[in-house]
């Protein structure tokens, strides 16, 4: 009997050698994964989408507004999970976006065509509230930009759209909650 663990190496080892050891030990490993992972949670709202400062192309190419909102969405999630506690919550409402460059209209190719420059740098304006064990322990609203972008984040290494964005609330994250999860 197989079944995966979850914990990177630790996991994978003990998912293979485990068969090995005989039945005895294939039922300690079904107790161990049956036990339910708790993660902190994330939740996400846009306060009036449509009048974001830039949020979507406007001009017929690249992204539309519910893609990008959906990556913004995942971006805010996968970071939650690796610099929150478990019992944690936070609640986002994203209340303006204005991402990294500007479109150039024109250009009609499949992905659009969005020219960065440090004069064009991304801003992220939120609210925020963060519960711990059913209290709320931090609120406000921020407003984050980074004028030096350009130097401080580097498209090549990274998966996804919205590479200056991620790289904005990385930073917010780390900031706000400066211990990771894993080390707390």
């Amino acid at each position: 009997m197989r079944r995966r663990l979850a914990g990177g190496w630790a996991g994978f080892a003990v998912t293979v050698l485990l068969p090995l050891a005989g039945p005895a030990a294939a039922q300690v490993q079904a107790q161990v994964v049956q036990a339910p992972i708790v993660q902190a949670q994330v939740h996400v709202r846009y306060a009036d989408p449509d009048r974001f400062t830039d949020a979507e192309n406007r001009f017929g190419s690249g992204q539309p507004l519910r893609v990008t909102l959906a990556e913004l969405t995942r971006i805010f999630r996968d970071l939650g999970t690796a610099w929150l506690r478990p019992d944690e919550r936070l609640d986002i409402i994203v209340l303006d976006v204005d991402l990294a460059g500007f479109e150039r209209p024109g250009f009609a190719t499949p992905t659009g065509l969005r020219v960065v420059t440090d004069a064009t740098p991304p801003r992220i304006r939120f609210a925020y509230v963060l519960h711990r064990g059913g209290r709320i322990v931090a609120q406000g609203e921020d407003t984050v930009t980074d004028i030096n972008f350009l130097l401080t984040s580097n498209p090549r290494f990274s998966i996804g759209s919205l590479y200056y964005e991620r790289q904005l609330l990385r930073d917010w994250f780390a900031r706000r909650f400066p211990e990771p999860a894993g080390r707390r």
